[in-house]
Formats: structure tokens, C-alpha cells, sequence
């Protein structure tokens, strides 16, 4: 069932993509456990709304763990999954203090290099489609603490895990989330979306 919250167009338009962060998260806001992931989780219903979302996007925006972690799997998926295909032949580019440039084996991938914040407004104003942030909880958590995420889609998974990486931990100021759509699935999950 989905509910569609808030249809109003932005009050703003602007001729820059977004950056659209999705997480699987426990209800009690854990982001780095196996209890609440798309392994335990996903199911197919769950991976068409997935799929649509990515359709919108043509970058990739993703932390040091989330880029190894998919990497590992997705590299070797056929394009015959929408998920694989979007992955793979999308440009990849990685936050990250501990890889380098030389490796980066998953192509087609770069670092951002220099000054985080400026580099990403940089790469939100070249022309395309969203730039899609899988994953990356650490990342999503500064780009949204410093005003840079556009739109936080949330998968809450009907566990209370109890201890582990919590999305709004050391988030100091307020960041006001407008709901504009709700879907609950088969399996218990809800997925909510804000735009920021």
C-alpha cells in the first residue's frame, strides 16, 4: 500500500540533479547490521520500487565500506538484473581516505578529491540525472547534516537491533524531513521518503 503524502511541486525549481540517499535502517535507527539489510529484507516487491528510483539516477555516490561491500557482488551480476546494470555501467565516485585512485576496480569509478562539500556541489551542478547514494551511512549523515542531501529514502525493517551505527547519531543541528511517500510492504518493511 502507498500512500502518496505531499504532491506539491518544490518551491523552488533549479536546474541541478539530486542527490538521493537510500538505507535500509531498524526501527531503532541502526544502519550497520545484517538484521536490517536487503539481505534479510528485500524482496521483490520491495526491488521494483528500488528499481524505479534508480532509474533516475546515473551517478554513483559512495563511502570507503559500501563501495568494497558492492563491489565484491555486484561486479559480477549480469545486467540482466536492473539493480546490476545500474551499477555497473553508471560513474561511480567514492569518498574515501583509505582507497586510491589505482584501486578502484570497479569501473567506471573516481575519487573526489579536494574539498568534500565544494566537490559535491560541483558534481550536483554537470548536467545528468540523480546521483544515487546506496548505502553509505557515515556520508549520508554529513551531506545531511551540511545541506547537501535532497531527498532520504528510508527502508524501516520491523527488528529493534539495540546497538550498532544509528543514522542521526552526532547530527548536532535540526534537519526539518518533509514526507512525501509512504509505502508499506508485504514482508513488514516501510518505506518512507523525504525531501530535505
Amino acid at each position: 500500500m502507498s500512500v502518496p503524502v505531499d504532491h506539491h511541486e518544490q518551491d523552488v525549481e533549479n536546474s541541478s540533479r539530486k542527490i538521493v540517499a537510500g538505507l535500509f535502517m531498524s526501527l531503532d535507527g541502526v544502519v550497520d547490521s545484517l538484521e536490517a539489510s536487503p539481505k534479510k529484507w528485500g524482496s521483490n516487491e520491495m526491488n521494483e520500487t528500488i528499481a524505479a528510483g534508480v532509474a533516475q539516477a546515473d551517478t554513483v555516490l559512495l563511502g570507503t565500506r559500501t563501495y568494497k561491500m558492492l563491489a565484491q557482488f555486484w561486479q559480477h551480476q549480469s545486467d540482466d538484473l536492473p539493480m546490476a546494470r545500474f551499477l555497473n555501467h553508471s560513474d561511480k565516485y567514492l569518498v574515501s581516505s583509505t582507497i586510491t585512485e589505482d584501486m578502484l576496480e570497479w569501473q567506471p569509478a573516481s575519487m573526489i578529491k579536494g574539498k568534500l562539500f565544494e566537490e559535491i556541489m560541483k558534481l550536483k551542478q554537470q548536467p545528468g540525472k540523480n546521483i544515487q547514494i546506496p548505502g553509505s551511512p557515515r556520508l549520508v549523515r554529513s551531506l545531511l547534516q551540511n545541506g547537501l542531501l535532497d531527498e532520504l529514502r528510508l527502508n524501516i525493517c520491523p527488528v529493534v537491533i539495540g546497538s550498532g551505527m544509528r543514522l542521526f547519531d552526532e547530527i548536532t543541528n535540526q534537519v526539518p524531513l518533509h514526507l512525501v511517500d509512504s509505502k508499506a510492504y508485504s514482508n513488514g518493511v516501510v518505506g518512507l521518503t523525504y525531501r530535505i
